[in-house]
């Protein structure tokens, strides 16, 4: 197919920055332009000559500049394909062929994230300016499309290199990141509208992926879709991976939990904590965080909610980890840590987590309700003869909170605010149970007067009877089985404590 001449332009901005060397270019190619309010006042000022698109539809600007270009003599000129049936009709109704549609949409994300004014965001919602897009982009055969302040660079040296003429080539590569971006627009209203809350969410989509090494394994390619500079500083360290940025979240989630109490550490591996602990000082509560794993530890994530002071730094220091997260850092204390060239050290600038989850499964994707949910007290319902004693309420929340970020079937062990065991992943629940006492017993943990936290029901009394045997006194768990009062009885059999919460927490 023949190179085509761009003879007439249809421009409608919102960001005028960089369109000086296009209208200069295009006005040395002889090509005529349509514009309308600001954009074509912006086009005047720059001395160059301007048809309004009022003066073409012979319709003003209504409804406060909500419609401007919604009209036929617009969209035949756009749509209308370059054959006799259709050129013919844009002759006797005198509409222009548009070769060339520069769009930029109004900032409806940056809205959102700089207000809360319901009615200025709904104003921010572009309804021309995308029809623009979808109409030029449909007709790509056609018409050139520039949709985005982002690409005017590249129309400027597309229409230098080739003087006004452009290639299906061409106009088929800008009509794809001109769907692109009404995708990743239209995703963000939505986002909006469903009230996910977390304004950065709307920034991802299928837009501007950055490469990864790889994926889980060197096999597999990798991209990140998203934001991660609006959560953290990246301090130090090698650029991330796949699976760092799988385990980082999930050691957010987990923090999050902790986020305005005393000094807590944690450790994860593979998205699960394997340390955990609350402490009076940073530094003791790294100590029994490591404590609570420290083969695991190795390779591991590491995450704080208080600020890293020397003496910390100057611990974790001695063993090898991915990465450390923490909302600051003492000088003296990045300083060390930064000699480490490999160990990524992040600055988290505040625990925001999206509102839905979304995986890719079978031949399509499933979404849910974030588990945003944390017990406190006053979802405890006590179902023993024994209520639980201050010191176990602390220890049954903390147990309960870790237990929710867990792989099911999952058991915790907890004594002291402190992690001594735990069992994840497991095909049982007994399975788990056992897990997490072999690894506390083989750590030199003693499980007298610890408490035990389970994600899920107990079917059957065997756990209870195991844990007691074990040393454990008090129980934390949803309830909800049909044989719950078998459970309940082994607890008071046996002088224990058990309380429900009446919340699953179930993790896949």
């Amino acid at each position: 197919m023949e190179p085509k001449k761009i003879k007439n332009a249809l421009i409608s901005v919102y960001h005028k920055r960089g369109l000086d060397e296009i209208l200069k270019l295009l006005a040395e190619q002889d090509v005529q332009i349509y514009s309308t309010g600001g954009t074509k006042d912006y086009i005047e000022k720059q001395g160059f000559q301007v048809h309004t698109v009022e003066a073409l539809t012979t319709y003003p600007s209504i409804l406060s500049g909500r419609v401007k270009t919604l009209h036929p003599k617009v969209f035949g000129g756009i749509l209308a394909r370059r054959e006799e049936g259709h050129l013919a009709e844009l002759e006797e109704y005198q509409i222009p062929e548009f070769d060339l549609v520069i769009v930029d949409l109004y900032p409806f994300e940056e809205t959102v994230a700089s207000t809360d004014d319901e009615a200025a965001i709904i104003e921010k919602i572009d309804i021309g300016g995308i029809s623009l897009i979808r109409a030029a982009a449909k007709n790509y055969n056609d018409v050139l499309v520039v949709p985005s302040v982002s690409q005017y660079e590249a129309l400027a040296q597309l229409l230098a290199k080739k003087q006004g003429f452009t290639d299906l080539e061409d106009r088929k590569h800008m009509a794809t990141q001109a769907f692109q971006i009404s995708s990743h627009y239209d995703t963000a209203i939505y986002h909006y509208f469903i009230g996910d809350g977390v304004k950065h969410a709307l920034k991802v989509s299928m837009q501007d992926g950055s490469e990864l090494r790889y994926g889980e394994n060197p096999h597999q390619m990798g991209q990140y879709y998203g934001d991660f500079a609006h959560m953290f500083e990246i301090l130090g360290g090698k650029p991330l991976s796949y699976n760092n940025l799988v385990d980082i979240d999930a050691a957010v989630n987990l923090m999050r939990e902790f986020v305005g109490e005393r000094p807590t550490f944690a450790v994860l591996k593979h998205t699960n904590a394997c340390g955990l602990a609350c402490r009076d000082s940073v530094s003791q509560a790294w100590q029994d965080a490591l404590a609570g794993d420290p083969i695991s530890a190795f390779g591991g994530i590491l995450i704080c909610n208080q600020e890293i002071d020397l003496e910390t730094a100057e611990e974790i220091d001695k063993i090898f980890y991915e990465v450390l997260i923490a909302p600051a850092f003492a000088a003296d204390a990045l300083a060390l840590l930064q000699k480490k060239k490999k160990r990524i050290l992040l600055r988290i600038k505040h625990y925001d987590v999206q509102n839905r989850q979304y995986k890719s499964l079978l031949n399509g994707v499933i979404q849910q309700d974030t588990d945003l949910r944390t017990e406190t007290i006053a979802d405890f319902t006590t179902v023993t003869k024994i209520a639980p004693s201050d010191e176990q309420i602390a220890d049954l929340l903390f147990a309960n909170k870790l237990a929710k970020h867990l792989k099911s079937n999952t058991i915790v062990l907890a004594k002291e605010s402190q992690l001594i065991g735990m069992g994840c992943g497991q095909t049982s629940r007994v399975d788990a149970l056992k897990q997490a006492i072999v690894k506390a017993k083989a750590l030199g943990f003693s499980l007298q007067e610890s408490v035990m936290a389970s994600d899920a029901f107990f079917p059957f009394p065997d756990c209870v009877e195991i844990a007691h045997d074990a040393g454990v006194t008090a129980v934390i768990q949803p309830g909800g089985s049909i044989k719950d009062k078998d459970s309940i009885k082994a607890a008071d059999d046996r002088a224990m404590v058990m309380v429900t919460t009446g919340i699953r927490h179930f993790k896949h």
